[in-house]
């Protein structure tokens, strides 16, 4: 019991210095945090090892360092699924789902956003969020340029969730599907500003939008050099 007392402790003061350094030194923060992970993985303190390990990826994203990020938050969301706090494994899922996008990973955050997806429908208080996640996955669908696979994801959207239909979301991914299947950009452009006069779209998926439409242009102007 001592030792485990005593491991306790340290681990502790590992996590003191790391919260010292945190706003001098993000790279002694991190160790320290490691060390302090690492005791409290021997205890047995899973809660605590996931919530430093949460740390840690919040100060590679702080950093910038995205795939560090993304390691981190993939080990925490572990940790707190291993001990059922599935709201905060969710949220660091999340973290995972974007920086996945930005990286141009899509495969990988589509995954995520549509399993968020499936679990909040059976979550009374997290239902009104699927839409939001199958917006997102949507977006990510849009990204890998596959028509085919946009459509079909649609289907299985709508099958996953009969409402999604009805839903601005989802009028706004079958509108820019069709505007990149008719190769269309001022209809692409009119269907973002649409959605975007009712609910403002955040910093993500602008950016990710925008990919779609430089990728649209370049097929376009691809397509005016053949002829």
């Amino acid at each position: 019991m001592y030792q485990s007392d005593s491991r306790h402790e340290a681990a502790n003061a590992y996590a003191d210095a790391a919260h010292c350094y945190k706003k001098t030194n993000i790279r002694e923060s991190i160790s320290c945090l490691e060390q302090a992970v690492n005791m409290f993985m021997d205890i047995g303190r899973l809660n605590m090892s996931a919530r430093y390990y949460k740390e840690i990826a919040e100060l590679y994203e702080q950093d910038q360092d995205l795939e560090k990020a993304i390691v981190y938050y993939e080990k925490a969301a572990d940790l707190f699924q291993s001990e059922d706090v599935n709201t905060t494994a969710n949220q660091c899922r999340q973290k995972i789902a974007q920086f996945a996008s930005q990286l141009e990973q899509y495969p990988k955050a589509i995954e995520i956003y549509e399993d968020i997806a499936r679990q909040s429908l059976n979550n009374a208080l997290l239902k009104y969020g699927v839409k939001g996640h199958l917006l997102n996955a949507g977006i990510c669908q849009l990204c890998k340029g596959d028509v085919v696979a946009i459509h079909n994801a649609l289907e299985r959207y709508q099958e996953l969730d009969p409402t999604f239909s009805g839903t601005r979301e989802y009028k706004l991914l079958a509108d820019l599907a069709t505007a990149i299947d008719e190769e269309d950009i001022a209809k692409f452009t009119d269907a973002v500003k649409e959605y975007d006069s009712m609910t403002q779209l955040d910093a993500w998926k602008t950016t990710l939008l925008l990919r779609v439409k430089e990728a649209l242009k370049a097929k376009e102007l691809e397509e005016d050099d053949l002829t």
